[in-house]
Formats: structure tokens, C-alpha cells, sequence
């Protein structure tokens, strides 16, 4: 077996754990639709995670202080919406308006297009929509944490990957860059 080569090592100091995040948000920050008699909402979040690939669960972290996490609790469904760069200052002002005095999608010039599988409408702007129903609530209470299971998707067929917005904390963002296929031939299907 071959010997790998020595890396570079890095000097450390201590890091504060509430800040975290800035590493291990590495996902799109993505515009949650959701829907509750007659009434809907956007909000803007970050915190998700991909939890199963069948059935397609996802967890979401909806803060209890959020308008959305009523709506989205008692309708137990909600659209996961995945915007573009070009769509990152309506993602960010979202983010820092409520929808108890806000009709979002007015406000912010978006079109809602009609779920097939869910009451939340989807996003026509965005890239990719993934309607939701909750799969799983024993978390909510607890940790404002819910699980999803995707039930229908779309995607915009180009380009095939998009440009997305990703949250480093402290108001700064990242914005996706440039893919590679360099590391393909190290890949092994499943393992990943």
C-alpha cells in the first residue's frame, strides 16, 4: 500500500462553539414556502440536512419565533425552495422581514405557482422546488427541529449546477463556485 504524502499542518487557537456554524454550513440557504388557511409565508433559512435518500428526508431547523413555524406545524407540510445567486439580496431581505405584517411574495416580487402534492405554494424563481409533508415531529418541540419527507420534486433543467447562496454566519456569505471532476476516479458509488 502506498504511503500517503504529510500534510501541511495548521496552527489552531480556541474557537467560540456558538460560531460553529460557519463550518458546518456548507448547504444552500433556501426560501421555505409554506401555506395555512388562505394565509402564506416565505422565510429564509440554512439550517437543513439531507437525512435519507428513500424515502427523501430532510431535517429543518425552523426557530419557534419564526412565523412560519405555526403555519408549517399545523399544515404539517411546507415547500423547500432553492434559489440562485441572482436572487441573493430578495433572499437576505426576506430573511429580515416577518411575515406577520408581510405578504412576502408581493412584497419581494415572486410568483406562486401551485404545489401538486402540498397546500404550500413553490417559488417560479427559484431553481429547484421540493414539496414536503412532515415525517417525523418528535423533535419539534424539543429543538424546533422537523423532518421532512420530500414528496414531489422539480428542477430546473439548466444549468445543470446552479450558482447557490450559502450563510458563513455574522452576515457574510459564500457564494458556489466552480465544480471539478478531478477527484471522479477516487469515487466509489454508495460510499459517498
Amino acid at each position: 500500500m502506498r504511503r500517503a504524502p504529510r500534510r501541511k499542518t495548521r496552527a489552531k487557537k480556541d474557537f467560540p462553539v456558538a460560531e460553529i456554524r460557519r463550518f458546518l454550513e456548507p448547504g444552500p440557504i433556501v426560501l421555505v414556502s409554506s401555506a395555512w388557511r388562505r394565509e402564506t409565508n416565505i422565510m429564509t433559512m440554512g439550517w437543513h440536512t439531507v437525512m435519507e435518500f428513500t424515502p427523501s428526508l430532510v431535517g429543518c431547523v425552523i426557530s419557534s419565533g419564526n412565523h412560519s413555524f405555526e403555519m408549517i406545524r399545523r399544515s404539517k407540510e411546507c415547500v423547500i425552495n432553492i434559489p440562485t445567486v441572482d436572487l441573493a439580496e430578495i433572499v437576505v431581505r426576506i430573511g429580515n422581514s416577518s411575515g406577520r405584517d408581510t405578504d412576502k411574495f408581493s412584497a419581494f416580487g415572486l410568483t406562486p405557482v401551485p404545489a401538486a402534492a402540498v397546500g404550500a405554494p413553490l417559488i417560479a424563481e427559484c431553481h429547484a422546488n421540493l414539496e414536503c409533508r412532515l415525517a417525523d415531529a418528535r423533535l419539534v418541540e424539543r429543538y424546533n427541529f422537523f423532518v421532512f419527507e420530500v414528496v414531489k420534486a422539480h428542477a430546473a433543467t439548466t444549468p445543470r449546477y446552479p450558482r447557490t447562496i450559502h450563510y458563513r454566519g455574522d452576515g457574510v456569505f459564500m457564494l458556489s463556485g466552480s465544480n471539478t471532476s478531478r477527484y471522479r476516479r477516487l469515487f466509489r458509488p454508495g460510499m459517498l
